[in-house]
This record gives structure tokens, C-alpha cells and sequence, in this order.
């Protein structure tokens, strides 16, 4: 291919994005022996993967509503596959770079169901999770959380039930970024630092990347793996509006603590059900007297850089009621913010994006890192033209917005996990009032979906933020308009 821009580089393939899901596209590549890059920021502002708690778990994702819907039976077979690899992909991984210490940073998951969350949400979820791992035939162990030497939460907020997960583990995020990125080097791939501005193209097919700096990159396929951000590189392309669902960040706040010296913490990940639009609490063991304490969920239209004081202060609260009351006396190591890639119909962007050469490999939300290793496999495939192993057309990017529920069944969704936020952040209110409250939020969220759009209703977190944001409302109309023009 003949560049006819004097400053440019030229490739094969060009990965925008540098975070788990980028760099193990590229290294998939990179093996086959293609002349790949992977562009990024060397500080990953706005990534998910550098403030994830990368735990490698299907099960413990698992919802209610999430097993009520076609789509995400499909996410949910995914996350099964997904798992299988792991072991191989880290092996391999080890065998390449030569780095043979443990990214293993958990023996397994403790699900933990407290008195702290509603029963339409914890106790649901926490039953579909067993009616699931009965399904796949997957093990676990009911065990009594009374036994489990570490955990000691506010006498309020102690465990009713608990459930070991042996076959879901976790790494270290940080640690696989690195050996990811060490592996793509010596398999010969290309690493560039800097950012996408707009989207190159001619005629109807992809010519490369204008960077922010000015320059050029030239290639003929290229994969918008970028997390939210590729939201920004897509709207460079006018003839894609309403093609594709719009993207915002799922922002979450998480916090690495050293404990005590005395303390021996826990071997297993610790968590609850997903609750209120978010991850569940979770601690994940990060070895050498450090724990991992995740992670809020705040949908965004914009992905955040810094981590706000609300959210926290939020976890840092929930942390010391449900997990252990002492952990105001550990040491904060830091303070990390993410952006989980969000599409507006809430399920994932995977495969050909509508211009011959363009690609895309985002909006997985909270399953990104831990679907990598079949997600790089599955689009190397398509990207080279190999015979593919999975049905991803589901998650195809051009495609109408996706509803996997009712109207009605998203509004009720909407309410109950508004009202356990409130029992999450311990409201002391009259008794009367929650049932009143929800009565106004049923109405507000009826109607207000109704002026949205007449026919097409996002998932509840995109909803709510839409009620409380005119101008993220604004897009999702826009969204809606520009989608039914095209479709």
C-alpha cells in the first residue's frame, strides 16, 4: 500500500487502543506475523484496564436480568469460552517473555450475600448466579461466612449466605498490562504513543489515523479498541451516525490499600452480587499486604480522568461496613479511576464497523479484560480472513438499538436500583417514605422514557442518567433519530 502522506507510517493492521484488549489484539497479530501497530497513550488517562480488579470470573457477573435476554445468554457463553483460555494465554505469555512470576493474584471467589442490599436486586442476582452455575455444571461450595477468618463487617451488615466459586480467580491488572506489552514487543509489533484525532478514510473504506500531533498512520485495517474514547474517533465519520450505537464511559473508582503488617487477608476474591447499575463490593488480594477494593459505577457521557471524591469516599464507606471495620487503619497505596466502555444499548461492539477496513473491539463494560484472550483470538480471525470459532453477530456494531427488555420491565429495573442505593448508603428516613418515593420515580421514569423516544428504551443505568443529564438525554434522542433514519 503506497502512503501519500510524506510524515506517515505505514501498516498492516492499526490497533487504537493500548489497554488488555488492544495489546492482546495486537500481540494475536503480532504472532501471525502481521505488521501491526498498537497506538496509545503511554498514561492511559481514560482506560478500563489500568484501574480494574481484572477478575476472571462469568459466574459471578451473572444477573438476573442479564440470563432474561437472548443477548445476554450470548455474553454470558462468551464469558464460559473465555475462561477455558486463560490458562494457555497466560502460560504462553510467561513462556514469552520470560517472566515466570504469578499474575494469579486469587484462589478462587467468595460470593457473599449481606443484609445491606433489597432482595429485588442482591438476593435475585445471588440466586440466578446458583440457578446458572447448576446450569453449567460449574462447581461451587456453599459455605458459612461466619468461617472466613478475615472478613469482619459491621454487625448490620454481616453476610447471610456465602458461596465459594474455586474456578474464578483474578490478576493483577498492572502486572498484565506490562507483560502484555513485552510479549507484543518481542513478537515484533509496533507500540505508538499518542492519540487519535479523526478517522482517515476514502471513498468508503478506512485509509488510516490522523493523530492529535498532526501526523498521519497509514494502514489498511484499522480497530477502534479504545474504551469510551473510540466514541471520538467515530463521530469523525459522518456517514456511521446512527449506524452504530453511541458509546459513554461506566465510570468506576477503585482503591489499592496496604493492610496492617499483623493482618493475614484473605486468599479469594470477595465480593457480592452486581448491584445498583454496578459491580457488586468486591476485595481482590494483591499479594505482598496489599487488597484491591472495587469499584463504583457511574455512567458518564464523557470518560472521567481523575477519580471523584463522592465515589471514593462511597467505597471506602462500604468497604469498612461490609468487609472489615478496620480497614480505616490500612494504608491508601492509591486511588484509581476507569472507564468501562458502555454502548447505548448496553451490550458489546464487536466486528466490522460499516467502511471496509474499519473495526471495532469495545463496549464490553465490565467483561473487557476478562474476554480478551477470545475476543483478540475471534477478530484476529476476521481481520486476516481465517475461519472463526464463535457467533459474534449479536454484537455486530452495525445494528439497531438493541432492547433486550420492555419498557416496562427497564422502568421497574430503573426504580429498584435507585431505591438500593439509598439502603447502600444507609438513608435514615420515615418509614412511609420509601414506598412514596417509589411511586414518584415509577411515574418520573415512565414518563420520562416515553418523551425519550416512542419506541426504543435504553438499559435503566443509561436511563437514569439521561433523566438527570438534558444534554447526555440529548444525545441518546439524537442517537435514536439519526439510528431510525438509517436503519
Amino acid at each position: 500500500m503506497t502512503s501519500d502522506y510524506p510524515d506517515s507510517r505505514t501498516f498492516e493492521v492499526l490497533v487504537v487502543g493500548n489497554g488488555v484488549l488492544g495489546l492482546s489484539l495486537g500481540l494475536t497479530l503480532a504472532r501471525r506475523g502481521t505488521r501491526v501497530a498498537v497506538l496509545g497513550r503511554t498514561d492511559r488517562p481514560w482506560a478500563a484496564s489500568t484501574a480494574a480488579g481484572a477478575m476472571l470470573g462469568t459466574f459471578g457477573e451473572v444477573t438476573s436480568t442479564l440470563v432474561a435476554s437472548e443477548q445476554g445468554r450470548a455474553k454470558l457463553d462468551l464469558g464460559v469460552q473465555a475462561t477455558r483460555l486463560w490458562d494457555d494465554w497466560l502460560d504462553q505469555l510467561s513462556e514469552e517473555t520470560g517472566e515466570d512470576d504469578e499474575l494469579r493474584c486469587a484462589d478462587g471467589t467468595v460470593m457473599l450475600l449481606n443484609s445491606v442490599g433489597v432482595p429485588g436486586i442482591d438476593s435475585a442476582n445471588y440466586a440466578a448466579i446458583r440457578r446458572t452455575l447448576d446450569e453449567y455444571k460449574e462447581p461451587y461450595e456453599d459455605i458459612d461466612p461466619a468461617g472466613l477468618g478475615w472478613l469482619d463487617p459491621d454487625p448490620l451488615a454481616r453476610p447471610l449466605m456465602g458461596m465459594y466459586i474455586p474456578g474464578e480467580h483474578a490478576v493483577d491488572a498492572g502486572r498484565l498490562l506490562a507483560r502484555l506489552q513485552t510479549a507484543y514487543l518481542k513478537a515484533g509489533g509496533t507500540l505508538l504513543d499518542g492519540f487519535g484525532e479523526s478517522v482517515v478514510t476514502h471513498g468508503d473504506r478506512i485509509d488510516g489515523v490522523r493523530l492529535t500531533s498532526g501526523d498521519t498512520l497509514i494502514a489498511g485495517q484499522v480497530v477502534l479498541a479504545a474504551g469510551a474514547a473510540s466514541q471520538t474517533l467515530l463521530d469523525t465519520v459522518p456517514a456511521l451516525s446512527g449506524t452504530i450505537p453511541r458509546l459513554c464511559a461506566g465510570v468506576g473508582v477503585s482503591v489499592v490499600a496496604r493492610v496492617k503488617p499483623n493482618v493475614t487477608g484473605p486468599t479469594s476474591v470477595l465480593r457480592t452480587p452486581n448491584r445498583a447499575f454496578a459491580c457488586g463490593l468486591h476485595l481482590v488480594p494483591r499479594g505482598q499486604g496489599h487488597v484491591y477494593l472495587g469499584a463504583t459505577n457511574a455512567i458518564e457521557p464523557e470518560p472521567a480522568d481523575v477519580p471523584s471524591i463522592r465515589d471514593a469516599t462511597f467505597l471506602l464507606g462500604c468497604a469498612l461496613r461490609q468487609l472489615r471495620r478496620d480497614l480505616d487503619t490500612s494504608g491508601i497505596e492509591k486511588i484509581q479511576v476507569g472507564n468501562r466502555p458502555v454502548a447505548f444499548d448496553g451490550f458489546p461492539l464487536v466486528g466490522s464497523a460499516g467502511l471496509d477496513g474499519l473495526w471495532m473491539m469495545t463496549g464490553t463494560y465490565r467483561d473487557g479484560l476478562h474476554l480478551s484472550p477470545l475476543l483478540a483470538d475471534e477478530m484476529a480471525r476476521r481481520i486476516l480472513g481465517e475461519n472463526t470459532r464463535h457467533d459474534l453477530s449479536v454484537f455486530q456494531p452495525v445494528r439497531k438499538p438493541t432492547q433486550a427488555h420492555s419498557r416496562a420491565e427497564i422502568v421497574e429495573t430503573a426504580v429498584t436500583h435507585l431505591l438500593a442505593t439509598g439502603y447502600e448508603d444507609e438513608w435514615r428516613i420515615p418509614n412511609a417514605w420509601p414506598a412514596v418515593i417509589e411511586a414518584q420515580l415509577h411515574a418520573g421514569l415512565t414518563k420520562f422514557s416515553d418523551d425519550l423516544d416512542h419506541e426504543c428504551t435504553p438499559p435503566a443505568e443509561i436511563l437514569v442518567k439521561a433523566q438527570m443529564n438534558p444534554d447526555f438525554a440529548r444525545q441518546v434522542r439524537q442517537y435514536y433519530a439519526a439510528s431510525r433514519a438509517v436503519h
